[in-house]
């Protein structure tokens, strides 16, 4: 029987785990400073609401438990797989999100600033960086329809980087409704806009040429691609209203939806300074249930984002039947533990008591707690004959220094300590 954990899944050692809290906690104090409140949802879900549309492709990567008491006859006359399972593991925290401020929304304030994180799952083909398993670590605000929202989201996601250490990251931001424009500009009925959309989002994968290949194959004939082509080249004029207009479609519609990106792009940048988000008018964002606004980190180091999000105004109006505006972003937990450098999170002050066989217990514990409360992480070591071994394992575990103790040591403050060198 294998003893490794389960494919796509890891094990995360001490100093792994002390490491990824510590990630965490920076993330969570800065969201909680920006008026972010902690949220928590069932790692399950109804299947039903999981799969409602509202997840795109991660609907088909969920897994499914089963009914309870299933019989033989039960399966033989299912169908589908479906039909056998009424649970799910979420494989997001924004349909959890939108659940649960449709159940709770009579408790909450007008405009609620959730933070949400925790582990998701998704039935991936285990890869490099790809896991089954991950860390979600989401921002909403619900409720706020003007571009306010878009500004407080996107200004406490760059204050994280800041006190994470993360340099030269960018933010890549669009609108869904100029993607929009920019199809039916082009002459591409409606009803193959998802379709376009998907095709558009393989740019950084196939090309351009690919993309204008792909659309050609998928789509009816009769589309423009002298409108497309442009926007594939990738022409970027900065954060001109007009011009994005121009660009994606040149209607009015276009040039409300660039007047309202520019204005909230204007906002933050008035407060953080230039440079730091880019206009991308090919920036899709696969999640089908984006209505305006759209943004993805990206890092040089990394072939993929450090996280991302945008408004979705119609996903809780799913579950609680009147719209609610909403506008969210999640950083790449996982992604941002892969770039930041091992000592970007600190660790706490670690000790080490080494005691002999027979020494007495209390008085080795009462050492032990004088340092607890001043502040120290202490380990207790039962002495051996090879001590630098005993040394070498201590520096391993992140240890800094090691006292040997007896009974003629009165207390912490007199111990012989011993620097443990790295």
């Amino acid at each position: 029987m294998a003893v490794t954990s389960a494919r796509g899944m890891r094990d995360f050692l001490p100093r792994d785990k002390e490491r990824r809290d510590g990630v965490l906690a920076v993330i969570a104090e800065t969201y909680l400073r920006h008026g972010f409140e902690p949220i928590e949802t069932p790692a399950l879900e109804d299947l039903e609401r999981l799969h409602s549309g509202l997840g795109g492709d991660n609907e088909k990567l969920s897994f499914q438990v089963h009914k309870r008491g299933l019989t033989a006859e039960d399966i033989a006359q299912a169908s589908t797989p479906e039909e056998l399972s009424d649970l799910g593991l979420r494989f997001d925290l924004t349909v959890p999100l939108a659940r649960f401020y449709a159940s709770n929304h009579g408790a909450l304030p007008p405009v609620f600033r959730s933070f949400h994180v925790g582990p998701v799952w998704r039935a991936e083909r285990p890869q490099k960086g790809r896991y089954r398993q991950f860390v979600q670590c989401d921002i909403d605000i619900v409720g706020q329809s003007e571009i306010l929202a878009e500004v407080e989201t996107m200004l406490a996601a760059a204050d994280v980087l800041d006190r994470l250490g993360v340099a030269g990251w960018s933010m890549r931001v669009n609108d869904r409704r100029l993607l929009l424009e920019l199809l039916a500009s082009a002459g591409i009925n409606k009803d193959h806009h998802n379709t376009a959309l998907i095709t558009l989002d393989k740019l950084d994968k196939i090309g351009a040429e690919g993309v204008l290949q792909e659309l050609k194959e998928r789509l009816p004939e009769g589309f423009s691609t002298e409108v497309l082509t442009p926007v594939l080249s990738g022409v970027t004029p900065g954060f001109d209203p007009e011009a994005i207009a121009a660009v994606m479609g040149g209607s009015l519609a276009a040039l409300d939806a660039a007047t309202q990106l520019c204005s909230w792009v204007g906002v933050v940048e008035d407060i953080r300074g230039q440079g730091e988000f880019v206009w991308d008018p090919t920036l899709v964002r696969g999640m089908g249930y984006y209505t305006g606004s759209i943004m993805e980190a990206t890092h040089p180091n990394l072939g993929v984002s450090l996280g991302g999000g945008g408004r979705y105004d119609g996903m809780i109006g799913r579950f609680l039947g009147t719209e609610v505006p909403a506008v969210g972003f999640s950083l790449g937990f996982e992604r941002l533990v892969e770039i930041l450098p091992t000592d970007s999170v600190a660790s706490p002050t670690r000790v080490a008591l080494v005691y002999e066989a027979g020494s007495d217990v209390s008085h080795v514990m009462k050492l032990k707690m004088q340092l607890v409360s001043t502040g120290h992480t202490v380990r207790l070591v039962a002495g051996t004959k090879n001590r630098r071994a005993l040394y070498e394992r201590l520096v391993v575990d992140g240890f800094s220094r090691a006292a040997e103790v007896d009974d003629s040591h009165l207390d912490a403050e007199h111990l012989p300590w011993r620097e443990l060198d790295a």
